[in-house]
């Protein structure tokens, strides 16, 4: 038992969760709605990258939860900045410590965690992100997307699933929810050519440990990219019992699909041998409730669709060397 709880080395993997170190950065004290998993994954997170990480974070329901003044959750140094410029101010940061251990004032190696929601990365922050990936920044970016700007009143954003009821795409008689589909910001990150692009979701927690463990360490080759699934309690009008069993639907169904692009290589790192019809995971959800039969089986197709897509691309180079 003993050596099953020895950190694994460098570029190995957890095998268990009783590998994950034990020391806390994320603590108690933040303000996160009652069963909201975005803590739960923050804790990984940070025990996963360890002490030597500086952590830039945008305005967001995490941001706002995890330090209401004069407190904070965070043990790591920290740094908020608006919702649009987590991608600018970690590459900014990122170069200053470079600097420092250029001149001599920085003995040891300190890397820079991005982290932003959905609104924050795929809509409004998207330049700034994109920018920090163009110049190869040794940062990584972590997304967690519970799909809407939930924390100013749960409007829509390019995350909001098609269908999905939010306060500006309300479910009535002509308007039927959101009738875009989600904003594919995986593959946006992968056409960068970044070493490593992976979705993760905290349902399965060893899987999401080696995807948080392996963008941290590929930071060395250049910037990194994490999404991963939150489900909202409020915004996705669910029990607060609930999150991760939405979450693990979630997989289930193929709505969210676990892959790692790593050096162009496109790999599913759950396989579901058989899913769970969509309706399963849309039934817990309230943001779903006005959907008929029709629009259900329209969701279905659409998820066999993506489903399908991405069992050609596994095995494959999908987006070419890396720069």
């Amino acid at each position: 038992m003993a050596a099953s709880l020895k950190p694994p080395a460098r570029g190995e993997r957890y095998k268990s969760l009783f590998q994950i170190p034990r020391e806390e950065w994320f603590v108690s004290g933040h303000r996160l709605c009652a069963g909201c998993p975005v803590g739960t994954t923050m804790r990984m997170l940070t025990k996963v990258i360890g002490p030597n990480a500086i952590i830039v974070n945008a305005t967001g329901c995490l941001e706002v939860a995890s330090t209401p003044y004069p407190y904070t959750a965070w043990r790591h140094p920290w740094l908020h900045l608006a919702f649009e410029n987590a991608g600018a101010a970690a590459s900014g940061v990122e170069a200053a410590l470079k600097v420092l251990k250029a001149k001599g004032r920085l003995d040891r190696d300190i890397k820079v965690v991005a982290i932003g929601g959905d609104g924050g990365t795929v809509d409004i922050g998207l330049q700034a992100l994109s920018g920090m990936l163009e110049r190869g920044h040794k940062v990584m970016y972590v997304l967690y997307d519970n799909e809407a700007y939930m924390n100013t009143g749960i409007q829509r954003s390019g995350a909001t699933p098609w269908g999905a009821w939010t306060t500006t795409t309300p479910a009535g008689k002509k308007w039927r929810g959101e009738w875009r589909p989600k904003k594919d910001i995986d593959a946006i990150v992968a056409a960068h050519r970044v070493p490593y692009v992976a979705t993760a979701n905290p349902a399965y927690p060893v899987d999401m440990a080696n995807k948080f463990k392996k963008a941290f360490e590929l930071t060395d080759e250049g910037p990194t990219f994490v999404h991963v699934l939150i489900p909202c309690v409020p915004g996705w009008r669910i029990k607060d019992d609930m999150g991760i069993t939405v979450a693990r639907l979630a997989v289930e169904t193929g709505v969210w699909i676990l892959y790692e692009i790593d050096h162009g290589e496109f790999r599913v790192t759950f396989p579901v041998k058989r899913r769970k019809p969509v309706k399963e995971y849309l039934k817990l959800q309230g943001r779903f409730r006005h959907l008929t039969e029709e629009e259900i089986q329209k969701i279905q197709e659409m998820v066999d669709r993506q489903v399908e897509e991405v069992n050609k691309l596994v095995g494959k180079e999908v987006i070419g060397p890396v720069a």
